[in-house]
């Protein structure tokens, strides 16, 4: 070989080493399980890492946490007392006492029934912020069903209502009057409207209470506490036993000779206006 062709070889030696510096050599993939020591393999926490970089970072932040003020989690071999500890360090009230609720004025939840309250939620080691939430939670259930049951009882009272003026006509002031007369003499002035019955609703919207009072007063209409100050009137079946008797076959209703025609049918036109404006 000349050392012509030999320093040819040389420069392209070179330049091949050259060209390999330049390329970005690939990393190598390595599997992170086969470095762990054999004695350490059927640990569970490790087998959980694919890479390095994954087991480094965990180990970092692990060693962050070396001196940390940390509450033990009991086991469930741990007592109540084991526990008590727990809620303690969490934050629990040291007694009941120290649980504050910030409730509305008109807030629907009795002073006995947030102390007793307060006492389970020590025992259950609820925080002040957990024990707040509950209670306010709880008093706008309260208020919710209270202004339903409001609704309901006004939706109650205006059906029996109009039930009532329907079967009393220009007579329904009286029955009524009389009718309240007779239970607030007998049992008291709130009787009818503070007595509930099972299913929550008020006594007094029942139309069958109201009207077995009002009949009963009928038959006692003799009794000063039942008539009170109210006056007279007449029911729609009454005006209507009334019509039919004035114009019966044969009356002077129907008779235009009769000397009492006039007044019999102007009789009966009262009884209708009386029936159709009660």
């Amino acid at each position: 070989m000349d050392q012509t062709t030999a320093n040819a070889q040389s420069d392209t030696q070179q330049e091949a080493t050259v060209l390999d510096q330049s390329q970005p050599t690939q990393e190598q993939q390595v599997d992170f399980q086969s470095l762990i020591p054999e004695d350490y393999k059927e640990e569970k926490s490790l087998q959980n890492f694919s890479n390095m970089n994954d087991f480094v970072k965990s180990y970092l932040h692990s060693q962050k946490l070396v001196g940390a003020d940390k509450i033990p989690v009991p086991n469930k071999m741990a007592t109540d007392e084991d526990w008590k500890a727990v809620y303690d360090r969490l934050g629990r009230p040291e007694t009941p006492d120290g649980y504050k609720y910030n409730l509305p004025k008109e807030t629907k939840l009795e002073e006995s029934t947030l102390k007793a309250f307060s006492e389970e939620a020590h025992k259950l080691g609820l925080l002040p912020k957990q024990a707040e939430g509950i209670i306010n939670y709880y008093n706008s259930i309260a208020e919710q069903s209270e202004q339903a049951a409001t609704v309901n009882e006004e939706a109650a009272r205006a059906e029996a209502e109009a039930e009532l003026r329907k079967e009393y006509g220009p007579a329904y002031d009286l029955k009524i009057a009389q009718a309240r007369n007779l239970a607030t003499n007998t049992f008291g002035q709130d009787f009818l409207r503070d007595t509930k019955l099972a299913d929550g609703s008020v006594l007094g919207n029942h139309p069958q209470v109201v009207r077995a009072f009002a009949d009963l007063a009928s038959k006692m209409s003799e009794d000063g506490i039942v008539q009170g100050e109210a006056a007279s009137a007449m029911t729609v079946k009454e005006i209507d036993g009334e019509i039919e008797s004035l114009t019966q076959p044969g009356s002077a209703y129907w008779d235009k000779t009769h000397i009492n025609h006039r007044k019999a049918v102007s009789e009966v036109q009262r009884l209708y206006e009386l029936k159709n404006n009660g």
